[in-house]
């Protein structure tokens, strides 16, 4: 969840921390800090809130530092305040370090380092691991960071600095990201790898249990035992402009209309001219593996689970294979049924959400192969996997997903129709034309970017409503839900999505005269059932917002406004009729004066349970 950066190298520390912390802030804004070391020990400086009261409270550069450490804070155990936040140091003030993730028994470790004389100033469970290295300083400091992985329990990465060892960052990861930048004289940590793009693209993607010591000159690796190990250094192929917001105010807005950008790097290389999928980058996913598949499980948090839910009913419709859909944080806790023919797809944008890799172990340990879609190469998902489906869609910053969401839809459509075609589910004529008109949809998606549309206007009339209610049928449903946490998100209006057909089961007793009630009216099998939905809706005096498809007369009808979206094939509509209600939470937010970028509460990678 936090952000965490560590640098050693020839330049003014301070500035080079602070970049690298404004690219890590969608992971967490409640408290920011930074401990440079001197001629004189380390110097912490923390402040509550986000890094612009850090940067203030710091003012010029002036310590000349070249070694230190820096974090960014999602809370997750003692409130946001400064005495909170990030660095943490031991008794003596010469050692600090900066950790993202959880130690789960930092209350043992607490009473037993305040049992051994130790003052420890905060609520958090990181403080306890600066004292841990306080106990084993006599053994250096990666020699202590080893001593004291052996008594944290948890999944964590941390990095720490020591005056006594002025030019030195030393790290470790378990079960939570930390990569490492290799650039000319200078070497980083990161959380994650935006953090350093602006001065190098070499990058060290570490595994669990490694402890890194960095210097300005190069980088020790070894394990927990301190046995040297070799890691590979990889070349990153992400531009350093994407963490910047090319002209747009705000990155969400920006990545929004990245989308069509997005979508094309998704398919391009595996839709071919004549509508054909091509998969052969998934090393073993041959058609042999896919006709003999009896389940598909998709596990997924958010935004993810959305699109896997979305793409659920395309997998079962065109390959008719059976297909059950999880929240990753519910699925490993109940006792499952697994098998070599079940297929267990785990959706992680970042490859770090705790519960989707738990969810993902838990499955390939007991017999079922695993296949991760991810957005980020290198990332834990990849590790954790049989096979691995990139989504292409870059860098993405803004907390509230939107590109990545509409670039895993694409990836895992891709995956339905190779699915079809191997299990011979449909015609070749039919399978062809879907993938022709899949060829389409980025099109189709800078056409509805380019309509002047009524999505401001609407979001002027409503953006003081205390609830809103979202229905749609199938796929809809999939798209009412993360329109739904997309305001819920970003402007903090109560919202409930719902299966249209459910609405006379409870939530119909939520409208009166006036209520906002959004209904994705796409064009699939259900639409008369949904026009009925609607009537009922009409008859309570709520107003109804339609994403309709162009065309439609009968919804213009039936609204008080329409979003209209462009036409497609109903198995992919999802990407387009998703998109006004981007636009619409992000309206709706932008006039309550909210900041899009960072919702209260809220970090981009969830990387603790």
């Amino acid at each position: 969840m936090c952000g965490i950066i560590g640098y050693a190298g020839r330049r003014a520390g301070q500035s080079v921390i602070l970049d690298g912390l404004r690219r890590l802030e969608y992971r967490g804004y409640d408290s920011a800090g930074i401990a440079l070391v001197g001629p004189d020990g380390i110097e912490v400086t923390r402040t509550v809130g986000n890094l612009d009261e850090l940067a203030r409270t710091l003012g010029d550069d002036g310590s000349g530092a070249s070694v230190g450490l820096g974090h960014t804070r999602w809370a997750t155990h003692g409130r946001p305040n400064e005495q909170n936040a990030h660095p943490h140091t031991d008794c003596s003030g010469r050692v600090s370090i900066v950790l993202n993730g959880i130690v789960e028994n930092h209350k043992e470790l607490r009473d037993h380092l305040t049992g051994r004389g130790h003052v420890l100033s905060s609520e958090t469970d990181a403080e306890v691991v600066a004292h841990l290295i306080e106990e084993h300083a006599g053994q250096g400091l990666a020699g202590a960071v080893r001593a004291a992985l052996g008594e944290l329990e948890g999944h964590f990465a941390f990095c720490t600095v020591s005056a006594d060892e002025p030019d030195t960052v030393v790290g470790t990861r378990r079960e939570c990201p930390l990569v490492v930048g290799v650039g000319d004289d200078e070497m980083f940590f990161a959380s994650a790898i935006p953090a350093f793009l602006r001065h190098t693209r070499s990058v060290v993607v570490l595994q669990d249990g490694d402890v890194v010591t960095l210097r300005a000159g190069g980088a020790e690796y070894t394990d927990v035992a301190g046995e040297p190990v070799v890691r590979g250094v990889t070349e990153f192929p992400g531009d350093a402009d994407a963490a910047e917001k090319g002209g747009y105010e705000t990155f969400m807005l920006k990545e929004i209309h990245e989308q069509p950008a997005a979508l094309r790097d998704t398919l391009a290389g595996r839709l071919r001219e004549d509508g054909t999928v091509d998969l052969a980058e998934v090393e073993g996913l041959g058609d042999e593996f896919l006709r003999r598949l009896r389940r598909i499980f998709i596990v997924a948090c958010g935004t993810s689970f959305h699109a896997g839910l979305v793409v659920s009913y395309a997998i079962e419709q065109l390959a008719r294979v059976p297909v059950q859909i999880d929240v990753a944080s519910e699925f490993r806790y109940r006792q499952p049924v697994f098998d070599p023919d079940t297929l267990v797809i785990g959706i992680t944008q970042s490859g770090e959400t705790a519960d989707t890799l738990a969810a993902m172990r838990l499955a390939r340990e007991a017999g079922s192969p695993v296949l991760a879609l991810t957005n980020i190469q290198g990332s834990q998902a990849t590790r954790e996997a049989d096979f691995v489906l990139f989504t292409r869609a870059g860098l993405e910053v803004g907390v509230a997903a939107t590109k990545t969401h509409t670039a895993q839809v694409a990836a895992l459509l891709l995956l339905a129709l190779r699915l079809a075609w191997a299990r011979g589910a449909m015609s070749e004529a039919e399978l062809m034309g879907l993938g022709h008109e899949l060829r389409r949809v980025p099109e189709l998606v800078e056409q509805l970017l380019a309509r002047p549309g009524a999505v401001r206007r609407i979001a002027e009339r409503y953006h003081d409503e205390r609830f809103f209610l979202y229905l749609g049928r199938g796929m809809g449903y999939a798209v009412c839900l993360e329109g739904a946490l997309k305001l819920k998100e970003i402007s903090y209006i109560p919202t409930e999505a719902y299966a249209a057909g459910e609405m006379k089961h409870g939530p119909i007793a939520l409208l009166d005269t006036g209520s906002p009630v959004v209904v994705v009216a796409d064009d699939g099998p259900v639409f008369p059932k949904l026009v009925s939905n609607i009537e009922e809706v009409r008859a309570r005096g709520a107003d109804v917002i339609a994403v309709a498809t162009d065309g439609n007369q009968a919804i213009g009808e039936l609204s008080r406004d329409v979003l209209w979206v462009p036409r497609t094939d109903p198995h992919l509509a999802p990407i387009l009729t998703v998109i006004p209600l981007q636009l619409l939470a992000y309206h709706i937010a932008g006039i309550k004066g909210l900041n899009v970028d960072q919702p209260r509460n809220l970090a981009k990678t969830v990387t603790v349970e």
